[in-house]
């Protein structure tokens, strides 16, 4: 004789001893084949919306198995189900028998499509507040293989099948919103990475060095230092760095260290543990674990408080962590790529940056030229932004240049840099909508900038012949008299050199064959 409240345990141990409701399957037709027949297990949900049933998941004495299949139940099938009752006995509350298939038609198809050979079917109707939600099915192979004492223990079972049922579908749902969740966090970050410069103007002209570089080191775990001006698009350069490298399906996780206060840095990058501070109310992830398995970004690192620079210096050498309040170490796998506008050696010097974190973080510096060192990238600057900026005002027609107005931007300095060209295009299209952009009325005039790069006075009233010989003559001077290669007079004018020697003879300025 059985034990009922022995067999209620084992059961519910097994079937809900397992996240996966098919492990918990297969746990339970193991154990119930000791005590009646046994050759397969189901577990159904009745999806009303649908006028359908969906399969979870089966189970054999070999292997669990998850399902998601649906079966729809039409009314014609419910009434040949009421015609079949006849064939049903319910032997005990909600559990019913059906000791032939092949007696009963829907029964019958149902074996059929399932691939199983004519069986004995018990059940359990899983109905919950007068609502039918599902249904336990086990089924043995051959005719009248089940009876009474089968329906009492089995029907034991109705409140642990639907509590697993229930998690099942909660699990599944949470599994199916991570996805969903995962799938916009990799929309956010295409469209952060577009919005950030997906593509890299001048990457074979101004830049090409820097993307020399970039191709370098981007498949390395080696730590980046990019130094430049503000604005000459040191997060574009960190973005790309990231997404060439091994760890771009990883988080890119972007911290302007100058942006937070002294006081919450810490909390903001390493994280904090609940009460580990007034106004701790709950446990914090920071900024470097958010990054585990990822690429995280420090730009103006010159701005990290002390107190900051020495952990900083902790996650460099030993790629661990500590939350503010916490004891726990947390081991991280990450890489650093730190950027700053600022003289780090001559911080240094002044006793404002650790000497030992500034040699951490300059195993492979990148220098990114500012836009007045890369003129040539211009034109091409110039028709990406308005084609994006177009975009975004939702101007519909991507409008055209006023003549000379490429030659007005050539001619400015930008100490805003690449920003600072970005902006001013996006002021433009909303100053002249609908009409040709122009920009010498948002610049100094071309004139005034030629004079004052070359310092000749607007009221020498020179030719333009003498204006561009003395502005090369200025740039040979800086270069040494180099004109190829890096710091070259080439670079530094930003046009090929071959093109450059050309305007020389052209112009009567001497010049060395380099080797």
């Amino acid at each position: 004789m059985i034990d009922e409240n022995e067999f209620f345990r084992n059961i519910t141990l097994k079937i809900c001893g397992n996240l996966e409701i098919e492990e918990g399957l297969h746990a339970c037709i193991q154990y119930l084949s000791r005590h009646m027949p046994a050759d397969v297990i189901y577990l159904d949900k009745y999806e009303r919306d649908l006028g359908a049933i969906r399969y979870i998941a089966r189970a054999n004495l070999k292997k669990g198995e998850r399902m998601n299949m649906i079966v729809p139940v039409s009314s014609e099938a419910m009434a040949r189900a009421a015609a079949d009752l006849n064939n049903i006995l319910i032997i005990h509350g909600p559990v019913f028998i059906i000791n032939d298939s092949e007696a009963a038609p829907i029964a019958r198809d149902l074996v059929r499509e399932l691939g199983h050979p004519p069986s004995s079917i018990i059940g359990i109707m899983l109905n919950v507040g007068g609502q039918h939600v599902g249904v336990v099915l086990l089924a043995a192979e051959g005719a009248n293989r089940f009876n009474k004492q089968h329906a009492i223990l089995f029907g034991t079972l109705k409140e642990p099948f639907f509590v697993a049922m229930s998690n099942t579908l909660k699990h599944r749902e949470v599994l199916k919103l991570k996805n969903l969740l995962a799938d916009d966090n990799r929309y956010l970050q295409g469209e952060l990475r577009r919005m950030s410069g997906d593509e890299i103007i001048g990457a074979n002209f101004g830049l090409k060095q820097v993307m020399e570089k970039v191709q370098q080191v981007a498949a390395l775990n080696s730590p980046v230092l990019l130094l430049g001006e503000t604005g000459t698009g040191k997060d574009v350069i960190a973005n790309t760095i990231h997404y060439s490298s091994a760890r771009s399906d990883g988080p890119f996780v972007s911290v302007n260290c100058g942006a937070i206060p002294d006081s919450l840095i810490d909390s903001e990058l390493f994280g904090h543990e609940k009460g580990a501070f007034t106004g701790a109310l709950s446990q914090k992830r920071g900024r470097f674990e958010r990054a585990d398995k990822g690429t995280i970004f420090l730009d103006e690192i010159g701005e990290l408080p002390p107190a900051a620079q020495v952990r900083l210096l902790r996650v460099l050498q030993s790629r661990e962590i500590e939350r503010v309040g916490g004891v726990k170490t947390i081991p991280l796998d990450i890489r650093i790529i730190a950027a700053t506008n600022r003289n780090l050696e001559e911080m240094v010097k002044n006793k404002r940056f650790r000497e030992d974190l500034w040699f951490r973080l300059n195993v492979f510096p990148v220098s990114i030229p500012p836009l007045r060192r890369r003129t040539s990238d211009i034109p091409a600057l110039v028709r990406h932004f308005i084609k994006r900026k177009a975009k975004e005002l939702k101007l519909g027609e991507i409008p055209d240049l006023a003549p000379g107005a490429i030659e007005v931007l050539m001619s400015y300095e930008w100490p805003g840099n690449v920003r600072e060209l970005e902006n001013l295009i996006e002021r433009s299209l909303i100053l002249h909508r609908g009409k040709p952009l122009r920009f010498d009325d948002l610049v100094a005039s071309p004139a005034e900038r030629i004079y004052a790069n070359t310092g000749i006075t607007e009221d020498e009233a020179l030719g333009l012949d003498a204006i561009v010989k003395k502005h090369i003559a200025r740039a040979l001077e800086k270069a040494n008299g180099k004109i190829h290669g890096p710091g070259g007079a080439g670079e530094l004018l930003g046009v090929n050199p071959n093109t450059l020697r050309y305007k020389m003879k052209k112009l009567g300025i001497p010049f060395k064959k380099e080797k």
